[in-house]
Order: C-alpha cells, then sequence, then structure tokens
C-alpha cells in the first residue's frame, strides 16, 4: 500500500480547468446539439415485424409536417406557425417557440418506406414502419431423417 501525498492545490487546479470548460462551452463555442425545446422528444419501439416512432408534436397541424425515410433515417419536419393577433394587444410573456425543427433519428433495422403508415392524434404523430423481409427472423424446421 502506498501513500499519497496530500497536495492541497491540487483540487483547486481541476476546479480552475472545469471552470475554464465551463466558460468556453458557453460563450467561445456554444453548443449547437439540439434540446428538447427546439424538437421533438420522440419513442421509438421496435416489435417483430414493424419499427413504431411516436413524436410530440403539439401545436402543429398535420399538413405542417414532412416525413422521409432514407435508409435507415428517418427525418422529420415541420413547422410551428405564429399566431399574430393585430388587436392593439401587447405581449406581456411569449414562453411558446415558433419556427422549423427537425429531427433525423437512425432506425435499428431496415423498414419499406412505402408501406408506412402515418397517424396524428392529439399532437401525437405516430408513425408505423414495417420491417423489411430481409431482416425479418426466419424459422427453418429441421427433419430427421
Amino acid at each position: 500500500m502506498s501513500l499519497i501525498r496530500w497536495d492541497p492545490f491540487r483540487d483547486t487546479v481541476s476546479l480552475r480547468d472545469a471552470m475554464n470548460r465551463l466558460f468556453e462551452e458557453s460563450f467561445i463555442r456554444p453548443s449547437t446539439r439540439p434540446t428538447l425545446d427546439t424538437v421533438p422528444a420522440v419513442d421509438v419501439v421496435e416489435t417483430k415485424d414493424e419499427v413504431v416512432v411516436k413524436a410530440a408534436v403539439p401545436g402543429i397541424k398535420p399538413e405542417d409536417i414532412d416525413i422521409s425515410v432514407t435508409g435507415e433515417l428517418l427525418t422529420i419536419k415541420g413547422e410551428f406557425k405564429s399566431e399574430t393577433k393585430s388587436d392593439g394587444a401587447s405581449i406581456i410573456r411569449q414562453e411558446r417557440r415558433f419556427g422549423t425543427f427537425e429531427r433525423a433519428l437512425s432506425l435499428p433495422t431496415q423498414v419499406v418506406a412505402d408501406k408506412a403508415k402515418a397517424e396524428f392524434e392529439n399532437g401525437v404523430l405516430t408513425l408505423t414502419l414495417p420491417k423489411a423481409e430481409e431482416v425479418k427472423p426466419k424459422t427453418i424446421k429441421v427433419k430427421a431423417k
């Protein structure tokens, strides 16, 4: 067993480095990582025959959503439109986000995009993407001789 000599300044150096990283990431190099404020939250569920994706897009109209599948990449695009009222009222607080969004997801397997179904109900977009035949599990019967 070896003893490590206590250095009172060792922890302050690491604290200083952490503070430097915090300021660099906040002011010098702002993060471009999307947050749930800018993209819809999604759930992805894989069953034996299909992949089901549910996306929360409250306040958006179904015609303002574009969905595309390229290989194993699913892209959901849309736009939250602003409700502008010109009756002379001034806005006290506006917390809802308006503008476009785009969310790209890697699917766990190949799907048949031509047979996909998209349903929209109560602000939830549900995509049902059937798996490609070549990736579905196949059972092989063993015959005894």
